[in-house]
Formats: structure tokens, sequence, C-alpha cells
């Protein structure tokens, strides 16, 4: 957890903001990230906001529509609040997560092999569970890839689509990650899964190499291919996310067992697992600011 920064806010909805998730410049997520607690100190969630250099109209209906899906995975949305002079915001349950750019750092470097393998094939399961269901992710980018015990979760939904309409416009817009966006999302297309993919991709040779464009020589052995494959820059020649670290499954198709799949967890370097720890252990210990009214006694 980072510490508050003079211009995040105390309060995000009724909630009180212990700290910041998120404190890496050159990846900055897509929206804003805060560890916030309930007023009573019953609750601790995620809380997210717009970025203020994006629309906020945008990323609110990208919220409410991240709040009606249940996609295994993704980041939940619980609560959807804000409007009128208040900036909108949503939550999600807080569980100890790091984003990938953060566990890269912890680490001291790209992530070992056994580990990418395992988050390719999580991001690739998840993705394809999405596309079962006809749902575009839109906004993958290594800080959209939040690493928990329990799995890789999916956070900036939408932020293509947040960024602008279709038909404007997108690169080199505040909060998305250009490394991580298909060149016809660049154009102005509409987010549809190959863009996923392309994205999957960029993430991938960012947690092996530390980087989102990589030299073919860069990637180790058993990434080439895949990543070589999703970040064509034609749509039509990358393949389907259920195609990419495929598990056997003798007895049904790949696409329909995705839909129905779970996340697990994934191996985590032992430098990643003390981070979450530590984090953990500072919301454990993160007090609630006095009422002004006690703070005169």
């Amino acid at each position: 957890m980072q510490a508050l920064r003079h211009d995040d806010p105390p309060h995000i909805g009724p909630h009180v903001t212990l700290g910041r998730l998120d404190d890496e410049p050159e990846h900055t997520a897509a929206e804003r990230r805060f560890i916030v607690r309930g007023a009573d100190g019953g609750r601790t969630l995620l809380a997210r906001l717009p970025r203020p250099d994006t629309d906020p109209t945008r990323w609110a209906v990208e919220a409410e529509g991240a709040r009606r899906l249940s996609v295994p995975g993704f980041l939940p949305v619980g609560e959807v609040g804000g409007g009128g002079a208040e900036p909108p915001w949503c939550t999600a349950p807080y569980v100890p997560a790091l984003p990938l750019p953060a566990a890269l750092r912890a680490h001291g470097g790209p992530l070992p092999g056994p580990v990418v393998r395992a988050l390719g094939a999580a991001l690739a399961r998840t993705l394809a569970t999405a596309h079962a269901q006809g749902v575009t992710h839109a906004g993958l980018s290594p800080a959209a890839v939040l690493l928990t015990a329990d799995g890789p979760r999916l956070g900036c939904l939408g932020a293509v689509r947040a960024a602008a309409p279709d038909g404007e416009q997108r690169s080199g817009l505040p909060g998305l990650d250009s490394g991580s966006l298909a060149p016809e999302q660049a154009a102005g297309g509409r987010p549809r899964p190959p863009g996923d993919v392309y994205a999957l991709g960029a993430v991938l040779a960012y947690a092996a190499t530390g980087h989102t464009v990589p030299e073919r020589d860069e990637l180790p052995d058993f990434l080439r291919e895949p990543v070589t494959a999703c970040l064509s820059r034609d749509p039509a020649r990358r393949p389907q996310a259920y195609r990419l670290f495929p598990q056997p499954e003798p007895a049904a198709h790949a696409a329909t067992v995705l839909d129905t799949a779970a996340p697990s967890p994934i191996p985590l370097p032992a430098s990643v697992v003390a981070a979450l720890a530590r984090q953990s252990a500072q919301v454990l210990a993160a007090e609630l600011p006095l009422p002004a009214s006690r703070t005169r006694h």
C-alpha cells in the first residue's frame, strides 16, 4: 500500500481512504485505485475512480457495465456511486493485490518462466471465458493485471471504450498503454476479442522481459510463438484466446469448458508473496483518522 498524496481524496463515497494501490508513473493504470475502509471500520475495499484527465461519464458507463458481469478472473464490481458534483467511483472486495508492474519491481526484474507460463494460461482462460459470453475486456495492460494469492484478476475493464468513442483516434490518450493497444483500436476501431489477444501478448512480453514491445530473441523459447502471433498487426492472424496455453480436455470443447471455469492460484515468487504479506499487514495496521470533533480535545 502506497501513502496518499496531497491531491488524493480522503473519502470515496462513504468510505475512508487508507492508501494507494499504485505508485509507478511509467505504468499508470487507466483508473485511480485506492484501498478504503468503511467509516465504521467493518469493511475494507478496493475503490476505483476515473483519472482526472479522462471522461468521467464514459468511465461510469464501463463501471456500471462491469457491475452487471460475472466473469471468473475479472475484478468484480460491487458498489457504483458518485454523480453530480461527486466523481463516479466503484468498489470491489479487497484482497492483497499487486499490479503486475509492482510485482516485477518487488521481484527485482522479469518474472521466472514457470510463473509467466502459469500467468499466461490463467489470463488466456479468463479472456476465453469472457469472449464465450460475448464480452470484450478492452482494457488489458500490465497495470490492469492484479496478482493475488488466489490467482490473477483483471481490472480496468473497458478502458479503451472509455478513452474515446469508436471512430476517434485513441493513440496517445491518457490511461491507455500504447504497447498494449491493438493497432485497430488505436485507430478508433470497435474493441473486439482479437484486441484482447493482442494486449495479452503485450502483457506476457512485459512479464517475461520488463517491456511490452520486445525483440523476438528477448522472449523465452516457450513464449516466442504465442506472443509473436498475439502481436500480429492483422487481427485475423491472431489466435483465439482458448487456443493459447491449452489444457487437455478430452471430453469437451475447450471454449465450453472455459466458459464455466473458475480462476485458480498460480505459483508466485517468494519476493512477490512477501510484498503481498507486507501490504496485508499495512492494511490491517492502518487506523481511521479521528473525527474532527475528537481531534480538538
